[in-house]
């Protein structure tokens, strides 16, 4: 079962999910999202980086719908959302073909690199609204070179969704955390 750390991190990301918030998350907050990442420079409809998002999400849909709908009502609540945290360490490599696609979505220069600015934009996509990000880049900066490679990136990526250890920087990727001592 997923921990308290762990559930701390993926109400945010519960609550930017359920567009409607009805406290269930649905095929239409999936769309929704698919929408919003449509509006990121070279997301555009049509576009072969926009088919790869909507895949990836949309097929995340599918996973959470399958490992969480205990009750098959076509809804997910929080926590049956958790039920698929448990699943995420034998997913590795889904978890990092997300973070390969979620980079490409987000790397708007195609320098092959994350600024702070993209980064922010990557937040605020996720979450539907502008977020203060102070500070955050710099923590997830991991070599401090002023930008996230596609490894790096990856490799925070995949401390978000699957690490239960509140030291690893990778907790800070989308964002703040409330009630988590350095990110109040």
């Amino acid at each position: 079962m997923a921990s308290a750390f762990q559930e701390l991190k993926l109400r945010g990301m519960f609550a930017a999910f359920d567009a409607d918030g009805d406290g269930y998350l649905r095929e239409e907050d999936f769309r929704a999202l698919v929408a919003r990442w449509g509006r990121l420079p070279g997301v555009d409809a049509g576009t072969e980086l926009r088919a790869r998002v909507e895949t990836l999400l949309m097929g995340w849909w599918t996973a959470l719908l399958e490992a969480g709908d205990a009750n098959g009502d076509g809804g997910v609540d929080m926590g049956e959302l958790l039920a698929l945290v448990d699943r995420l360490p034998a997913l590795m490599a889904d978890v990092t073909a997300t973070a390969d696609t979620i980079f490409d979505a987000v790397d708007a220069n195609g320098d092959g690199h994350i600024s702070p600015e993209e980064h922010r934009r990557l937040v605020e996509t996720w979450n539907g609204q502008s977020v203060d990000m102070t500070g955050v880049f710099e923590l997830l900066d991991l070599n401090g070179d002023g930008h996230l490679g596609r490894e790096e990136f990856a490799l925070l990526w995949r401390q978000f969704w699957i690490s239960d250890d509140p030291t690893e920087r990778g907790n800070w990727l989308c964002g703040r955390l409330p009630n988590h001592p350095a990110g109040a």
